[in-house]
């Protein structure tokens, strides 16, 4: 019986060191929750953010009308390129000038009736 109690009793000093050094890296996982906690429900508060900017814009966009899927990628194709050529001489023209251009485009291409 003496035996027996000494291994046990060594073998319970081994399961407090286990528990103790498990006690510890828990805390550090619980840290690590909180953390991940806190970015779920700032990603959460974000997503419902855009989610109301979606809305308004539907809102505003409620009356307009759809092009047909080729016109799109026409008009979107030469606001593309209007962009990138407004960027490469931007220094070097007058925004009167570049609206100017802008307004001939869109009415070349027959999406504002005027």
């Amino acid at each position: 019986m003496g035996f027996r109690t000494l291994a046990i009793q060594e073998r319970s000093g081994e399961v407090w060191q286990v528990l103790a050094a498990v006690k510890g890296e828990f805390g550090k996982y619980g840290q690590i929750l909180d953390k991940v906690q806190k970015k779920l429900q700032e990603a959460s508060k974000t997503i419902d953010e855009v989610s109301i900017r979606k809305r308004q814009i539907d809102r505003k966009l409620n009356g307009v009308e759809l092009l047909p899927d080729a016109d799109a990628i026409v008009v979107l194709g030469m606001i593309k390129q209007i962009v990138s050529e407004i960027d490469a001489v931007e220094q070097d023209i007058d925004l009167s000038e570049v609206r100017d251009a802008l307004a001939q485009q869109i009415a070349f291409s027959g999406v504002v009736e005027q």
